[in-house]
């Protein structure tokens, strides 16, 4: 059976088809710039690269061109063959605590909650919308990426404000990259062979995320209200004290607008050393740049302040850390770095086994010696493989 796995951005359209049960890659590919003048699409077969650039004036065009691409190349014989498409949604608000199938119901809930995030609910619904009306015989499954975290517990995902902002407006940590940490969660309950374990996860990428995981279920992540929360990323500044805001926009005259992008785009890595790219700074931080050294030494004791905090959630009783997403499966500087800082905690690096764990070289599993207290797993995520397992689950019934 063909699934389609989707991730649509305000002007990007990422796909991935699988063969599913047997969860096999058929081909994958991007739509970049849709709206925007270079616009340009790539799909990769095997390992056939197809590059064009054409004009994409929406979501509804690179749809068509996709799905005409899939029959040009043999791919498909009629666009019946796909069954199902997944759709990653950002936001699912408090209501949604796993994929669901998409109707006219969930489309105008995933609407209404919109304002929880305007740069990608809106773009994740013009993806749905060009789906159901290029294929309406397929199923339109929603994957959201807060879902995995709705079981924390009100006295965790509650801020220390008003109550009533919580009620009406919908004021509350949520969490994101869900997904990403499901995927983990179901991928070392394989590994340890244990069908309830305690994990902290950790996704390290440009954005960066915490989860504590209680018997395979979350009960706190890092990020909150938004993705900006948590701890330092790419170009986030992360947990901060909100009265910065005031006070920068009364000493320079910046606007409301102006430091809200400069703590989503100028902060993090990218404030403190210049730079946001890990191979980059990896290579910066061997030859000891100053700026560099300081920034690891932030962004690491960041990681290592959270994983600490859900040591304690999780009674000390952790089955496994995992390392995942681009920094965590291929930077090993970063990884030595944050283990360093636990050894508090009876953690030992294995550091010849973390040289060689590189995902992107194929290489995954544990950086951590026998003695190890708590055992920590290098493990590679796939979002897309996530969304394609629940549609297909959901396609089934």
């Amino acid at each position: 059976m063909k699934v389609l796995s989707v991730n649509a951005g305000s002007s990007t359209l990422k796909f991935r088809m699988y063969e599913m049960p047997e969860e096999s890659v058929i081909m994958k590919g991007a739509f970049e710039r849709i709206g925007l003048e270079g616009s340009n699409y790539s799909i990769r077969i095997g390992e056939e690269k197809i590059e064009k650039q054409v004009t994409i004036e929406n979501h509804g065009e690179a749809v068509q061109i996709l799905l005409k691409e899939l029959i040009d190349l043999n791919i498909i014989q009629s666009l019946d063959e796909i069954k199902a498409v997944g759709h990653r949604i950002v936001h699912g608000g408090s209501k949604y605590a796993k994929s669901v199938v998409i109707d006219d119901e969930v489309l105008k809930e995933i609407e209404s909650i919109s304002d929880l995030a305007p740069l990608h609910n809106p773009a994740n619904i013009g993806g749905v919308r060009a789906f159901q009306e290029a294929i309406p015989s397929a199923v339109q499954v929603a994957c959201f990426d807060t879902a995995f975290h709705q079981t924390m517990k009100e006295s965790e995902y509650l801020y220390s404000i008003p109550y009533e902002w919580y009620q009406k407006y919908g004021v509350r940590k949520y969490g994101f990259h869900g997904m990403s940490h499901k995927f983990i969660t179901e991928k070392m309950k394989t590994i340890l062979e244990n069908s309830n374990p305690n994990l902290i996860v950790c996704h390290i990428g440009n954005g960066a995320s915490i989860s504590a995981v209680k018997e395979g279920i979350c009960i706190d992540t890092s990020m909150g209200f938004t993705p900006n929360a948590g701890i330092m990323m790419g170009t986030r500044s992360g947990d901060i004290d909100y009265t910065m805001i005031l006070y920068m926009m009364k000493k320079s005259g910046m606007s409301l607008e102006e430091v809200d992008s400069a703590l989503n785009k100028q902060s993090g890595l990218e404030g403190i050393a210049g730079m946001s790219d890990l191979r980059d700074l990896d290579e910066a931080f061997e030859q000891k740049q100053e700026k560099v050294v300081l920034a690891f030494d932030m962004y690491t004791n960041r990681i290592v302040d959270y994983i600490a905090k859900y040591y304690v959630k999780l009674n000390g009783k952790v089955d496994a850390i995992c390392f995942t997403a681009g920094g965590g499966e291929n930077d090993p500087i970063i990884r030595s770095e944050v283990l360093k800082k636990l050894s508090a905690l009876h953690i030992v690096l294995d550091e010849e086994k973390n040289e060689k764990t590189v995902t992107r070289k194929g290489i995954e599993g544990t950086i951590t010696k026998d003695e190890s207290a708590i055992p920590v797993y290098v493990v590679a995520t796939d979002e897309e493989l996530m969304i394609a397992r629940d549609t297909y689950q959901l396609s089934q019934v």
